[in-house]
């Protein structure tokens, strides 16, 4: 007994200190603010696990406006909703992991059934529309690019709109630029096809080729607002956006991608998000690829 009570006050005391420590405190109230603020206006869930990287990341937000206080941060965005600072504090909270060809299924999925098949029923139609929702730092879009112009007939149009609510990943991504790393697990021959080698300064850098870089438009969207777009698409990927959001939040979102899509639409999501349950204008064809119905 005596030994668990002396852990458990080692760990108070752990707590007490690394609060103790932080540059700026940050109280239940300050952070409820915030948790709310995001959640109203870009539906992303901030549960009080993620706490600690909420301050870590907004923290380097106060030290460039160079302010004292949390107090002070959450009277700024009071006193600008919706302005420049709003979107900085979303760029902030929002996670953006991605990497080329992720959920790799997807893109075998695209090129052995979904491309054969769209290309034979639209033979008169000859062109194709896609949007990557949720593109992050670019390399969803460019890798569906890669993989379509790769088995898409001569001729075709092919347009793909890549959105993100985030603005600071979305100049990462229009600039298509990346470092060696980010595409060292692909195969030599897809470097090679795919991206450019930097030189002198730049040899640890490489650049997606201009002709996947082409049919690709970056814009910034929030999902939970209105969407500008006037033509449906054939296939959106919305991969590992919605685990942020509540049901009733995918429900309505779920709805909205059918109503953007043809009939006979494809939406691709991530590995652990689902349609079940939450929809019938879907039918699932395996591996999380869903099929608007008819």
């Amino acid at each position: 007994m005596g030994d668990s009570q002396g852990k458990a006050s080692v760990r108070v005391r752990s707590v007490e200190e690394r609060a103790e420590s932080r540059e700026f405190p940050f109280s239940d109230a300050e952070f409820a603010f915030i948790r709310e603020l995001v959640e109203q206006h870009a539906a992303i869930k901030l549960p009080d696990t993620k706490r600690q990287m909420v301050y870590g990341r907004l923290v380097r937000r106060l030290r460039e406006l160079r302010l004292g206080s949390f107090a002070e941060y959450v009277a700024l965005l009071q006193d600008d909703a919706g302005g420049p600072e709003f979107v900085n504090l979303i760029n902030a909270v929002t996670t953006n992991l991605t990497s080329f060809f992720r959920e790799k299924h997807h893109f075998d999925v695209l090129r052995e059934k979904v491309i054969p098949e769209f290309v034979t029923r639209n033979s008169a139609k000859r062109s194709l529309r896609i949007w990557s929702a949720g593109c992050s730092t670019g390399e969803e879009p460019y890798s569906i690019a890669m993989t379509v112009l790769d088995c898409l007939p001569a001729g075709w149009d092919l347009k793909i709109l890549a959105t993100d609510i985030d603005t600071k990943v979305l100049a990462t991504a229009s600039a298509g630029v990346y470092g060696e790393d980010r595409i060292r697990s692909l195969p030599d021959t897809l470097k090679r096809r795919g991206f450019l080698r930097g030189r002198g300064e730049s040899s640890d850098k490489v650049r997606v080729r201009p002709e996947f870089q082409q049919p690709i438009s970056f814009k910034q969207l929030n999902l939970m607002e209105a969407w500008p777009m006037r033509g449906q698409f054939d296939f959106i990927f919305c991969r590992n956006v919605v685990i942020y959001f509540d049901k009733p939040t995918q429900q309505r979102l779920f709805d909205r991608f059918a109503d953007q899509l043809v009939d006979g639409g494809y939406v691709f999501l991530g590995h652990s998000e689902t349609m079940h349950n939450l929809t019938t204008r879907f039918r699932l064809l395996g591996q999380t690829v869903y099929q608007k119905q008819h």
